[in-house]
């Protein structure tokens, strides 16, 4: 099956698979974010929990990259699915090294950096792939 442009559609498990992987690191990256505000409004223990969410949003990240592989190959997708995926992977390295040495200056604003783009991969996710004539 390709679509109007003769790019060929790939299997319906690839793209469910980097569905599902996005949302759920996007969903991460929201929860990272409420508990860094609840953490610095006050509740001290909120760090560990955001912590910890941090290296489960990681790890959900490294599965976006394989889902964002499989779409390139064996998919036959495009490519930048998978290099976006894996500048979110350098990204969020960053990110943890800022956080594990408490140089808020820079976590803070790629964060929120991290958000963005997250975003706007998912909803690519859900919006690129529809089928022709479905809403």
């Amino acid at each position: 099956m390709t679509s109007s442009n003769s790019t060929p559609v790939p299997r319906g498990w690839i793209v469910w698979s980097l569905r599902v992987t996005a949302t759920a690191h996007l969903a991460g990256v929201l929860a990272q974010a409420a508990l860094a505000g609840l953490f610095v409004t006050g509740d001290v223990d909120l760090l560990t929990w955001h912590r910890n969410n941090g290296g489960v949003t990681h790890s959900v990240l490294y599965l976006q990259l394989l889902a964002a592989v499989l779409l390139w190959r064996p998919g036959r997708g495009a490519l930048w699915p998978a290099l976006a995926s894996l500048g979110l992977v350098a990204l969020e390295t960053v990110q943890v090294v800022l956080g594990q040495y408490r140089a808020i200056a820079g976590h803070f604003p790629l964060g929120m950096a991290i958000f963005g783009l997250s975003a706007v991969f998912t909803a690519w996710t859900w919006l690129a792939f529809r089928r022709e004539g479905a809403a």
